[in-house]
């Protein structure tokens, strides 16, 4: 029989730590995140976990037969209505169900999700999805374990109830309802503590740091290329964009697929930089960096973060091909100027468009000071102005904003402890220079 997923074909022992790890957190009755740079594996792991039967064997026995995990790929929810969000949540739900040959319940919860639709209300669809929910952990006594991969394509548009809705999920069925996160950044620095608060207290302390390479699923993932390809590359070859790569999982795939396709090679990392689809990897590891964090890996400074999720090591970079990409690229201007395009509601530097490297609130911020551009903004005034339409006001103080102003600092500014875009002026506010 052949497999329905890709991932039931990895071996048992794939991401082996990190998967424990979750295991064990979930086991207590809490949720997690999982933090990875872009292409580290991430839908990998949360993936494994739904569809790998031998690793749910392997880390929860025969437990795995009451652990019920349904992924869902939050980039499809970019921008949807949270009518949108709940009906995406059921749909996956009833699809997961009927993956593990959950055939009854399969069918409980497409007659609340069809009875449910019927009123196109969004309150009536959640109340549908509450019922299903209580359900499957209460009467069917099974963990249910909601897989968010990608996360972060949602957070530029997160409705502030989605993670009270969560909330009460969770308050319904206690311990039987658990949440994993797949996020390029914690979630605590990407959302503003009164929208993400209401569940704050499930997953505070439980984050895994995900490693760029995972020896046992890349060496899996060589294997299966050579046996699409009916080729095969040198063990010294391999050993080599191993090295080149650091073990970065797109990367490396993307490099042993390409050294595949050609029959001579002199110089391979100099053959791998000339190939659009490795720089392309490349440059989407570099932009996902903020400002910050590519000035301390320039300067070879320490970086906490970036050593937590393995791309330096001791302050220089692990990814060899990376380092040789950087010195390629074009030596950036310290002072870029910032602007708003208003028509496209998109925020510049330069020529790149940093919209999405923002959280809401740091991109109303921006734009609230791009708009007053010279001028000091008061902190009141800046609080009244930019959270004005929504209900977390009253939750943003001047301590508050000094934070999100530093956490803007760290992503625009080359230097954020000598700031050249936003100004402090003591005992009043900010002032925007572009």
């Amino acid at each position: 029989m052949e497999p329905l997923h890709f991932e039931e074909l990895y071996p048992e022992t794939t991401r082996n730590e990190e998967i424990n790890k979750i295991v064990e957190i979930l086991r207590t009755g809490r949720s997690c995140q999982v933090i990875g740079i872009p292409g580290s594996g991430k839908s990998n792991v949360l993936r494994l976990l739904a569809y790998n039967k031998k690793i749910r064997l392997k880390h929860l026995g025969d437990d795995q037969e009451i652990f019920h995990f349904i992924y869902m790929d939050f980039s499809e929810m970019r921008g949807r209505s949270l009518f949108d969000i709940i009906k995406f949540i059921f749909i996956s739900l009833s699809y997961s169900l009927g993956e593990r040959g959950f055939t009854k319940e399969q069918e409980a919860v497409n007659a609340a999700l069809r009875e449910s639709l019927e009123f196109s209300d969004e309150l009536i669809l959640f109340q549908g999805l509450k019922k299903s929910v209580d359900f499957l952990a209460i009467e069917h006594k099974l963990y249910l374990v909601f897989l968010f991969d990608r996360f972060e394509d949602y957070v530029p548009n997160i409705d502030e109830r989605f993670f009270p809705d969560l909330k009460i999920l969770r308050n319904r069925v206690k311990y039987n309802f658990l949440a994993v996160f797949a996020v390029t950044r914690p979630i605590e620095d990407t959302i503003e503590a009164p929208l993400f608060g209401d569940f704050y207290e499930f997953i505070v302390g439980n984050t895994i740091f995900l490693p760029i390479k995972d020896p046992v699923g890349l060496d899996f993932r060589f294997s299966y290329i050579e046996q699409i390809t009916k080729s095969k590359g040198s063990p010294e070859a391999r050993a080599e964009i191993e090295k080149l790569t650091g073990g970065h999982g797109k990367l490396a795939k993307l490099s042993y697929e390409t050294y595949l396709a050609e029959e001579k090679i002199k110089n391979l990392e100099e053959f791998l930089l000339s190939k659009k689809q490795i720089r392309a990897a490349l440059f989407e590891i570099w932009e996902y960096l903020t400002a910050e964090e590519k000035a301390d890996i320039a300067g070879g400074a320490p970086n906490d973060f970036l050593e937590k999720v393995g791309l330096t090591n001791s302050n220089k970079l692990s990814v060899p091909l990376l380092a040789s990409y950087v010195k390629t690229r074009p030596s950036t201007v310290a002072s870029q100027k910032i602007t708003y395009d208003s028509e496209r509601n998109e925020i510049n530097k330069g020529d790149e468009n940093i919209s999405d490297k923002l959280t809401p609130s740091e991109f109303r911020l921006l734009r609230y000071l791009i708009i007053n551009v010279d001028r000091v903004a008061e902190k009141d005034e800046i609080i009244q102005n930019v959270w004005q339409d929504t209900k977390t006001q009253q939750g943003v103080t001047d301590q508050a904003l000094d934070q999100i102003i530093y956490r803007l600092r760290k992503k625009i500014e080359e230097d954020p402890n000598k700031p050249v875009h936003i100004q402090t002026v003591k005992g009043r506010g900010y002032k925007f220079s572009s």
